[in-house]
């Protein structure tokens, strides 16, 4: 049939070209619409940073629960200055009653004192075991806004029962499972705090979650010292895990990257949608979201089916890759050795002759410099140097502590030595979990950062063994691991500035462009 304006042409012309929908990952979305750290950003990252405070309080509530409390002679026999294991029974009592720590309450002194030690490492043992579970499940079906939220439920009714414990056994095995809830609690958090934020802005504000641990062991004295009974402490510990799952956690947002790698477009496009607007921008409606190895891909049915059906990940992936491979076993390696430094000299505050609680105040107050340097720096220098750097620090005053040990008069010094020492490895901890999380695609992301948070553990469980070597040794053990940690830290790749990957071709394909094996 003819047009009824005989002069218009059979064929419009052609005003414009369009290619079809914007096609962006959630790191170009965040870049170009929604802004890379805006109020929602602020918002989620404080609300979900709140659960390291409560990571602190189950992980160090041991220190004031397990301390060894001071006694006074009550009868002959007894002096003052002599050793505890050599008075008569009888002769002696604790000053403070025997509801005041467990050591006090069931006799964890002497022949019975590695008691108190095989707690920690059953505490730690039941974290390396945790981190390994809840790594899986945040990068599985539960994500990691579940994930965070069984964990902290565990700690919660654990740490509550914890102060029913009727003896020594049941109290132990509690303090095992409570470690289990721990391991997945900072791992959690972290990575969900972290992947809504830009490229450009992760490192620096990613590293501020390391405020709100050493902040929540600061509280933790101040707790400590008003329930001064370990069953009391316990209790008031554990409440703050239960408010965080009931007030906090429901007013929490997944991660669009987890709804992204799982095939749940459409939640993880609401939630950038979300972003956006709460920052004041608008995501033009013809803009989509696709996973990063899709970019180089052609639409064609294949894709859509994958992206439909989601991407999982798992160790096993992780072992086919020759890149992620060699990263993990690195990460695994440098978590190890932090792990032994920075709590061999933690744990070493009860030997010191002076106030419990505010020298575990002061050990808290004093790795606060070391996040705020690597805020700063980190952006300017690159994760690697700072990583390197902060552990050849710590090594090299470790050593200065082992060459001094056994000098009466430079037990200031190595005070200072031993200060130092951890300041470096609190800095070598703090950039280490946004260089893990940069190192590894979301999809087996939180599947490797459980395992370095398992090595950590390990590391954990041995620093007790290390301190009792004695000083000299103790130090230069933690020197060497200090050192080799940093020259290992060498052969990982500069993460600044990189895109986060979603996927394992996505990665390979980005680090092979750029010449990285």
């Amino acid at each position: 049939m003819p047009p009824e304006n005989l002069q218009e042409p059979l064929i419009s012309p052609v005003t414009g070209i369009s290619n079809g929908p914007e096609k962006l990952t959630i790191d170009e979305m965040l870049q170009k619409y929604c802004g890379e750290f805006g109020r929602w950003q602020l918002r989620h990252f404080f609300l979900t940073s709140l659960g390291w405070a409560l990571e602190a309080f189950h992980t160090m509530a041991m220190i004031f629960a397990d301390r060894e409390p001071s006694w006074q002679c009550i009868g002959p026999g007894c002096q003052p200055t002599a050793q505890l294991c050599g008075l008569l029974p009888g002769s002696w009592e604790w000053a403070d009653g025997r509801a005041s720590s467990t050591v006090s309450e069931w006799g964890l002194v002497c022949g019975d004192k590695y008691k108190v030690g095989m707690v920690q490492a059953f505490f730690f043992f039941g974290c390396m075991m945790g981190a390994g579970i809840f790594g899986h499940l945040s990068d599985s079906s539960i994500g990691r806004k579940g994930s965070l939220t069984i964990a902290c439920l565990l700690n919660g009714i654990l740490g509550c029962l914890t102060a029913l414990s009727p003896n020594y056994t049941i109290y132990t095995l509690l303090r095992f499972l409570c470690g289990l809830g721990s391991g997945g609690v900072g791992m959690c958090a972290f990575v969900l705090a972290t992947e809504p934020i830009g490229p450009t802005k992760r490192g620096i504000i990613g590293m501020s979650t390391f405020y709100f641990f050493s902040t929540g062991i600061a509280l933790l004295s101040g707790i400590a010292y008003i329930f001064q009974s370990w069953r009391s402490l316990y209790v008031a510990s554990s409440i703050p895990s239960l408010l965080f799952v009931t007030i906090i956690i429901p007013f929490l947002s997944e991660s669009p990257r987890w709804y992204l790698v799982r095939g749940k477009t459409k939640e993880a496009t609401q939630i950038v949608h979300v972003i956006a607007q709460s920052n004041g921008h608008t995501i033009p409606k013809s803009v989509e979201l696709i996973l990063d190895d899709d970019i180089n891909k052609n639409n064609n049915i294949e894709t859509q089916k994958k992206t439909e059906m989601g991407i999982t990940g798992s160790l096993l992936d992780v072992a086919k890759s020759p890149i992620i491979r060699l990263r993990l076993f690195l990460v695994v390696i440098i978590s190890f050795f932090v792990a032994i430094v920075y709590y061999g000299l933690s744990l070493n505050v009860v030997n010191l002759e002076t106030n419990l609680y505010l020298n575990v105040f002061l050990n808290a107050i004093v790795e606060m410099p070391a996040y705020t340097l690597n805020s700063a720096w980190s952006d300017k220098f690159g994760r690697k140097p700072l990583t390197v750097g902060t552990m050849w620090f710590s090594g090299v005053f470790c050593l200065v502590g082992s060459m001094i040990q056994g000098y009466g008069n430079w037990k200031g010094l190595e005070m200072i030595c031993g200060i130092l020492g951890i300041l470096g490895m609190a800095g070598s901890y703090n950039i280490l979990f946004v260089y893990d999380v940069e190192l590894f695609p979301t999809v087996v992301r939180n599947a490797a950062l459980g395992c370095a948070t398992q090595a950590s553990q390990m590391g954990a469980i041995l620093a007790p063994v290390v301190v009792l070597m004695g000083g000299k040794v103790a130090f230069a053990v933690f020197s060497v691991c200090g050192i080799v940690g940093g020259l290992l830290a060498c052969y990982l790749p500069e993460t600044l500035n990189r895109p986060l990957y979603d996927t394992i071709g996505g990665m390979e394909e980005g680090e092979s462009n750029r010449g990285l094996r």
